[in-house]
């Protein structure tokens, strides 16, 4: 049987996952963008298992998407608050929102914790990051050319 030689795709999406992509860390910032600052409200509103949370939530400090604020000196307890990257996964997280909402059969909708300053909620959506043009979903992505065909 012949070896198959894996070259997996580098990309920025990968390292993304890095710091996000494990079971937990989404639904922990979803907690902290709903407000819920506290380790025992993030567990409680996620149902993660506590170690394996605390274990989330350092990944997500040292990935730099939330900042630990001291609110307790004794005992020492931390909140966790979002930093300028941990807001800007905003739209990855109305995405998943609205992709779990039209594709998973019978997943709840929730209360989305975006809204515009009319009140009404926040969606996330393709737009051209020259021109800001939307766009709709790309079906086949042009990828750049690396130089290495498809499938081989």
């Amino acid at each position: 049987m012949a070896k198959r030689e894996v070259n997996p795709r580098e990309c920025s999406l990968a390292s993304a996952l890095n710091v996000v992509g494990e079971k937990w860390s989404l639904l922990a910032v979803r907690e902290v963008f709903y407000g819920v600052h506290r380790f025992d409200g993030i567990v409680r509103n996620t149902g993660a298992p506590r170690d394996v949370l605390a274990a989330r939530l350092r990944t997500l400090v040292d990935g730099g998407v939330l900042r630990r604020v001291r609110y307790s000196e004794r005992p020492p307890r931390d909140e966790y608050h979002l930093t300028r990257a941990g807001r800007e996964l905003a739209p990855a997280l109305l995405g998943l929102m609205r992709w779990g909402m039209r594709w998973v059969p019978g997943a709840p909708v929730g209360p989305t914790p975006f809204t515009h300053d009319c009140g009404g909620p926040l969606d996330a959506g393709i737009v051209c990051a020259s021109c800001g043009e939307a766009a709709p979903p790309p079906g086949d992505v042009a990828l750049p050319d690396t130089g290495t065909a498809e499938g081989t």
